[in-house]
């Protein structure tokens, strides 16, 4: 592997996970830098999104999934007996492949965590929604719109409403799993460009099988290869001198990525 990032904002180590008898990942070990994009990368049925619910512990809802290993949130052993879920959560929050706003008015999208927590009403919660929607490039659009039904916005609305709300209660890692593969080539530009507005907040690890778009965004890239992170390190390293045969036929078209 390649020298792993300084500023850690999570650490997994030797992480492996069952779907019942099914193997997904098999002792997977990575480092998520403070303030950039770390972009995961693989074909299809890699393991790059059950990876990533590993992190925030989202394999726990399914039915015979078991995970070995450790995650670290800082001080938070997110595997540790006893370890809160809810804190876990709100320190590391995640954006799905498709938007998922709920069935409620855009403010109350938005509030809905900040609410959870504690902040129930008043000047600050709608201060705390509108710094939300501003950092998610959003407020412009919906300044006017707050009680409207967030099912009503677009798309790309959609997905940047579903952010705003996922940093609203100021996360330290925010984990993207492939959300900009629904986009046409223009929206996904100006979603890149807030990605890397983000990445000076908060720590991403972005799930992608866009080679292109992970050599504009990360800073750190890790490959998976039948659930085992073969290579990880510096993105531009790894694309101008990959270490492992599997990653450079990867990453030169030889083994097709899949969604």
């Amino acid at each position: 592997m390649n020298a792993a990032p300084v500023s850690v904002a999570l650490s997994a180590r030797d992480v492996s996970l069952w779907y019942g008898a099914r193997q997904v990942l098999d002792a997977a070990s990575l480092d998520v830098a403070s303030r950039c994009i770390t972009a995961v990368v693989g074909r299809s049925g890699s393991g790059k999104s059950s990876l990533l619910r590993c992190f925030n512990r989202l394999n726990d809802e399914i039915d015979g999934a078991r995970v070995q290993g450790s995650v670290r949130v800082g001080e938070l052993d997110a595997y540790a007996r006893g370890a809160s879920l809810s804190e876990l959560r709100r320190r590391v929050g995640m954006v799905f492949q498709r938007p998922n706003p709920f069935p409620m008015s855009v403010h109350d999208n938005v509030g809905y965590g900040l609410r959870l927590f504690g902040l129930k009403r008043g000047a600050e919660l709608d201060d705390r929604i509108e710094a939300a929607l501003r950092v998610a490039g959003l407020w412009d659009e919906v300044a006017n719109r707050l009680d409207d039904s967030a099912l009503d916005l677009s798309f790309g609305q959609q997905q940047r409403l579903v952010i705003a709300r996922a940093i609203a209660v100021e996360p330290e890692v925010l984990l993207l799993d492939e959300p900009a593969s629904a986009l046409d080539l223009a929206a996904m530009l100006r979603f890149e460009e807030l990605l890397l507005q983000l990445a000076s907040r908060f720590a991403i690890v972005l799930v992608t099988h866009n080679m292109q778009q992970a050599a504009r965004v990360s800073r750190w890239m890790a490959f998976l290869h039948e659930g085992r992170v073969l290579e990880f390190g510096d993105t531009d390293a790894i694309f101008t001198n990959p270490h492992r045969r599997e990653t450079e036929d990867f990453i030169t078209g030889r083994i097709v990525s899949g969604d």
